[in-house]
C-alpha cells in the first residue's frame, strides 16, 4: 500500500503535464513538450544510439572520479581519524579547501590540465576527496573509546582494532559522504560537461539548448535525475549490508 501511495503523486504529476501540454498553454508548444512526446523523444535517441553514447562518456568520467576520488578519502580520511598528528598536520590545509565548490576549481584547472577526458574526472574526484575525507575523519574520531580500550585489553593489535572495531563502527558517517557525493558527482560532472566537454550528457544539454529541443533538454534532465537517484540508492542499499554484516559479527 505504501508503495502505491509513493507512486500515485508521480502518476498525478505526469497526468497533470501531458494535459498541460495537450492545452497549450504556452506559447510554442516546443517550449512545454507533452510528457509522451518526451517519452517518444528518449526513445528515439536511444534507438539511434545518441544518448547511449553520451550516458556512456558520462557514465565512465563519474566511475573513475567518484571511485578514486572516495578511495583517497577514505584513506586520508582514516588517516587523519586514527592519528592526531595528521589529522593535526592536515587539517588546516582540507578546512583551507573544503569549503572551494569543485565547479570554482574549473578555470584554473582548464588552464592547467587543458580541455580533455582528464578535466571532468579531476572535478568529480575533487567534489568526492573533500567530503568523504571530512565524514570518514569525523565517524573515526566519534567512536566511542570503551569499544577500542575493551579491544585492547583482550591484547588486540592497533592495526586490528583498527580494521576490526574503529572503521566498521565509523561506518555511517563514511556512507553519508559516499551517499551525498554519489549524487551530487553527478550534477558537478553535468556542468562541467556543458561548460568545457563536447561528449556527454551535460553536452548533448547544451546542443539541444541551441536548437531549440527542449523535449531533449527534459530528457537529459530524467537521465540525470534517475542516475543521482540511484546512485544515491545504491550506496544506502550497501551501507545497510556492511552494517548489518557487522552487527551480526558483533
Amino acid at each position: 500500500m505504501e508503495a502505491v501511495w509513493g507512486v500515485f503523486p508521480v502518476l498525478v504529476f505526469l497526468a497533470i503535464w501531458e494535459i498541460v501540454g495537450r492545452l497549450h498553454l504556452f506559447p510554442g508548444q516546443s517550449f512545454f513538450p507533452t510528457f509522451s512526446a518526451v517519452l517518444r523523444e528518449f526513445y528515439h535517441l536511444t534507438a539511434n544510439g545518441v544518448l547511449g553514447k553520451n550516458f556512456l562518456s558520462s557514465l565512465t568520467r563519474v566511475l573513475i572520479g567518484l571511485s578514486s576520488g572516495s578511495i583517497a578519502g577514505i584513506f586520508m580520511g582514516v588517516l587523519m581519524g586514527w592519528r592526531h598528528i595528521i589529522d593535526k598536520a592536515f587539517n588546516p590545509i582540507i578546512s583551507l579547501f573544503y569549503p572551494i565548490p569543485a565547479l570554482g576549481w574549473l578555470p584554473l584547472l582548464m588552464l592547467w590540465i587543458g580541455i580533455n577526458e582528464l578535466l571532468p574526472i579531476t572535478i568529480i574526484f575533487i567534489c568526492s576527496f573533500f567530503p568523504v575525507v571530512y565524514n570518514t575523519a569525523t565517524g573515526i574520531r566519534s567512536v566511542d573509546r570503551r569499544y577500542i580500550q575493551a579491544a585492547e585489553t583482550l591484547g588486540a593489535s592497533n592495526m586490528r582494532i583498527l580494521f576490526k572495531v574503529v572503521i566498521p563502527l565509523a561506518l555511517p558517517n563514511i556512507f553519508t559522504g559516499l551517499r551525498l557525493e554519489a549524487g551530487m558527482s553527478w550534477r558537478v560532472l553535468i556542468a562541467a560537461e556543458m561548460v568545457a566537454i563536447p561528449t556527454g550528457i551535460g553536452a548533448l544539454l547544451m546542443q539541444a539548448e541551441s536548437l531549440v529541443r527542449v523535449d531533449i533538454i527534459i530528457v537529459c534532465l530524467i537521465v540525470l535525475s534517475g542516475m543521482c537517484f540511484i546512485f544515491e540508492k545504491v550506496f544506502a542499499l550497501a551501507e545497510r549490508r556492511l552494517a548489518g554484516r557487522w552487527s551480526a559479527h558483533a
